[in-house]
Formats: C-alpha cells, sequence, structure tokens
C-alpha cells in the first residue's frame, strides 16, 4: 500500500506538470484543482496512513521526499546507518515487518564491521533445528502463587498521556493477538489499556491510579485494580534510563480531564513524578514494598525496574534479599539508552550506565548471590530486532521489551515532537485532530506482524547459533571488539560480589 502511495503522488506530480504545459489556463487549473480535491478527500478516508489522514495533500512530500534517492539521503539528509537515535534501517526494518513487506536487505550489509561498537554473533556449520514456534518463560518466584507464562518479546513502558488513546488501544489489541503482554507505564491504567491484552501494571513514584490525595500510595486502590483479570503483572518503577534520578514529566499540554481522571491529578497542569518513592526509603523498605504488592494483589509476580547508577546500592539490595528472604519475581534492567517524551538533555545523555554493562552487572551480581534462579530479567533498552534479542538473551536476560519498536510500529516516523503535543502520526499527542488519522483498526495488526515476524526471525538464529533451545545460549556466542581484538562476552571479567 505504501509503494502504491508513492506512486500516486508521483504520478500526481507528473500529471500536474503536463496540465500546466499543455492545458493552462482556464482548462489547465481547473483540472488541477479537480486532482486535488479528489486526492486530498481520498488522504481524509483512507486508513492505513496517519500522516495523509492528518495532513492531505502536503502529506504526499514526505513519500517524494523518499524517492529522490539514496543518494541524495546520503550526502544532503542522512545515511541509512548515522540516523539518531534511530537510524533509517533500523527504521525500515520495523516498517517492514509491520507492514509485512520484503524482509530482505540488498547488497550487503551498510555497517562497518570493523568498528568499535560492532556485535556479532556465533554460528555454526551444523545448525540447530529451528522451533516450530516461540519459547516462552515462565515468571514467579517461590512466593508466587500466580505466576505469569511471558513472550520474549512484549511491549515496554508507556503511558497513556505520554502516547494517544489510539495508541495505547492498539498496542493493546496487537498484545492480545499475538499473545504478548503490554507494560501500562506509570501513568495509570486507562479504558484503552483493556481490550484483552496481558498488562503489566507499572507503578512509578507518583502511584498514579493507586494514589491518596497527598500523592501517597494507596493499598485499597491498588488491590482494587491489581486484581483486574487482566493485569498479569505488577513492576514497581524505580527509575528509567532517559531519566534516572529525576521522574516523569506529562506536559500540562497533553494533561486532559480524562488523562487527570485516570491518574488523579488536576487537569491542565504539569505533573511531575517525585524522583523517588515515599512508600519506602531503603533496601528493606523497598523488599517489604514488594511483599505488600504480592500480598495485595493475591500472590501475582511483582519485580522492580531501575537503571543502574550506584553498583553498591543494588549489591545492598541483593544482599537484603538473602537476609529478609523476599525477593523480587523480576527485575526490569533498563539502560542510559532508554527513550522518553520529555526529559532534561543531561538527564538523557549523561545519567546512567550505559545497558549492556548494567545487564551483565546485575545478570552477575545475581548470579554470584546466588538469586538467578529464582529471579527473571527482563530488558529494555534499544531493542529493535531479531538479534538484539538473541544477544539480550546471551548476556544474561530472560525477556526484552521494546518501546520505540513498537511505536514505530504503529506509524512513529521519529518526528521528534513528543514532547510538544503535536506528533503528526497520532502517536504520541492527544491533539484529537492528530488523534485521529491514527486508525486503531489497521495499527493493532502493524503491532501483531512486527512481534510475530522478529521472533521468526529470532528463531532463525537460534538455529544458526547451534542450539535447539533458548537455555543453551550464553555469552560465547556474542562478540565486540576489545584493544583491536574480537573478544566474547564470555571472556570478559565481572567483579564478584563478597557475600
Amino acid at each position: 500500500m505504501k509503494e502504491a502511495i508513492k506512486f500516486t503522488a508521483i504520478a500526481f506530480f507528473i500529471f500536474t506538470i503536463i496540465t500546466a504545459i499543455f492545458l493552462w489556463p482556464l482548462y489547465g487549473f481547473s483540472c488541477l484543482a479537480a486532482s486535488l480535491f479528489i486526492l486530498g478527500l481520498y488522504d481524509l478516508i483512507q486508513k492505513q496512513h496517519a500522516i495523509l489522514r492528518n495532513f492531505p495533500l502536503i502529506g504526499h512530500m514526505r513519500y517524494l521526499l523518499e524517492m529522490i534517492g539514496p543518494e541524495i539521503r546520503q550526502y544532503f539528509i542522512e545515511s541509512n546507518t548515522d540516523g539518531k537515535p534511530i537510524d533509517r534501517n533500523h527504521r525500515s526494518y520495523i516498517y517492514q515487518r509491520a507492514n509485512q513487506q520484503n524482509l530482505t536487505h540488498p547488497f550487503g550489509t551498510e555497517l562497518n564491521v570493523h568498528d568499535k561498537d560492532y556485535r556479532w554473533m556465533q554460528h555454526s556449520i551444523y545448525p540447530g533445528k529451528k522451533l516450530q514456534t516461540p519459547p516462552r518463560v515462565t515468571i514467579g518466584g517461590p512466593d508466587c502463587t500466580q505466576p505469569y507464562s511471558a513472550s520474549l518479546f512484549n511491549i515496554s513502558a508507556m503511558s497513556y498521556g505520554a502516547l494517544s488513546k489510539n495508541a495505547i488501544e492498539a498496542l493493546n489489541l496487537g498484545a492480545k493477538a499475538g499473545n504478548f503482554f503490554h507494560d501500562t507505564g506509570e501513568g495509570a491504567i486507562s479504558q484503552y489499556h483493556l481490550k484483552g491484552g496481558d498488562l503489566v501494571w507499572e507503578i512509578g513514584t507518583g502511584y498514579f491510579g493507586c494514589r491518596t490525595e497527598e500523592g501517597n500510595f494507596d493499598p485499597q486502590k491498588f488491590k482494587e485494580k491489581a486484581n483486574l483479570s487482566a493485569v498479569k503483572m505488577i513492576e514497581i518503577k524505580i527509575s528509567q534510563g532517559a531519566k534516572p534520578g529525576h521522574g516523569g514529566v506529562l506536559p500540562a499540554s497533553k494533561n486532559n480531564e480524562e488523562i487527570a481522571a485516570i491518574r488523579d491529578v488536576k487537569p491542565h497542569t504539569e505533573v511531575l513524578s517525585p524522583p523517588g518513592h515515599s512508600a519506602f526509603k531503603d533496601a528493606e523498605g523497598l523488599l517489604e514494598f514488594i511483599k505488600e504488592l504480592r500480598q495485595l494483589s493475591n500472590g501475582k509476580p511483582v519485580g522492580f525496574k531501575l537503571a543502574i547508577g550506584n553498583k553498591q546500592e543494588f549489591i545492598d539490595i541483593c544482599k537484603k534479599m538473602i537476609k529478609t528472604s523476599i525477593k523480587p519475581d523480576f527485575i526490569t534492567v533498563d539502560g542510559a539508552e532508554g527513550g522518553t517524551g520529555a526529559a532534561p538533555i543531561d538527564f538523557s545523555n549523561y545519567v546512567g550506565m550505559p545497558w549492556e554493562d548494567a545487564l551483565i552487572f546485575v545478570t552477575d551480581t545475581l548470579a554470584d548471590l546466588g538469586l538467578k534462579q529464582d529471579i527473571k530479567i527482563i530488558t529494555a533498552t534499544k531493542i529493535f530486532t531479531a538479534f538484539d534479542i538473541f544477544k539480550s538473551l546471551c548476556i544474561g536476560a530472560d525477556i526484552c521489551n521494546s518501546a520505540r519498536g513498537m511505536m514505530l510500529a504503529l506509524g512513529c516516523i521519529q518526528a521528534l515532537r513528543c514532547n510538544t503535543n503535536e506528533c503528526p502520526t497520532g502517536v504520541a499527542t492527544n491533539n484529537p485532530r492528530l488523534v485521529n488519522g491514527l486508525v486503531v483498526s489497521e495499527k493493532w495488526q502493524r503491532v501483531r506482524n512486527y512481534h510475530q515476524n522478529v521472533l521468526e526471525e529470532f528463531l532463525e538464529l537460534l538455529a544458526a547459533s547451534g542450539c535447539n533451545n533458548i537455555e543453551e545460549l550464553h555469552r560465547g556466542l556474542i562478540f565486540k571488539k576489545v584493544n583491536a581484538r574480537w573478544e566474547s562476552y564470555a571472556e570478559e571479567q565481572h567483579l564478584e560480589v563478597v557475600q
């Protein structure tokens, strides 16, 4: 369909030129006006492209620019590999899988395989047998009475308010169709989350949806929502990679009456989540809070999400797990590369440990203290491709989440207007006119397709590595350049934790 739109735009452009040359002024102007009217009307009616619904006629310029050619993009706009924060190759990868288009890449790699940031996986000349269905991972430790069977690839935390109601609904319907979970983000559970998809309810420092008038945690409100059948797990958000130690921000322009009611805050005001929790102040308090939430939710899996800053603080939490015998069912590890719709630039760029280092540190700390067998690790930073999942599982993760990947599957074009309420694709805005451009009945299918195709390709990588199941994955399968030589992650040294 996208190719047809591009062809239509080019044909219309050529038609306009011919009309101007041979029929101008009277008949040419009439034909031009009629053509513009018909094309604009079609743009408003069609459901596949939010840009064209929101910006009739003008939106075709984007497709025309895409047809200029790779040479123009490379020298005057951007190459396929240097776009930030997500390059064109990765955006195309997601769009193609979401739209069930060509899943192959022409003419070989465009990456610099000698770059220090390049990663590659070891393959075997004796491939394993490709699994018919993607494996699932059971989350739930000894104290959990309602364990959850999770997909390897899920929707990371994004709140209603940061994202539009249509975006949230499409994500949840996609999760339902693909049998994977949808993390609510810290903005509470809305009606748009309750479309049949499994939910992970994220509880942030603002306790939205389970707060008192003063902004503190309300156990009774939490209990009511945590026992909804859609809620499968509870995630305490300590920090996120894009703004660790800062707290969340919902701009006043996005905080309408409906969102304010869901979050229990005043409408049309800037909503700031505090940097830290009021329900606990130390490691033991965190674990007691986990225990309380597990009891209130009748034994559902409870975990916490954080970006690593001070290593000793995480080690202290783990040692308290041993002392108190209270353990989370999962830990979500975010990295400094994590995304957000709104954050101070210094927090986005310079605060928090990078993702790979954080994941390795958390995995090794849990293993050294004998805790890993009871705690699953979820990771959620720049997970876009099948290789991203493969690498994550080899390094130490059990499950992967993606936020920006799922946004691109919805139709996000990386316009970088998430914090302005002017997202042109209707993904990260609450402007009714722009939200209307995102047609839920079309977009949920793309979310499902993206999830399905990425996991299918992951199974192919798993077989290529010579492994027959995910339990056989290990760090020795992933290599990176260290001091001008290739080393596997298994060769890295890590700090032993003194018990």
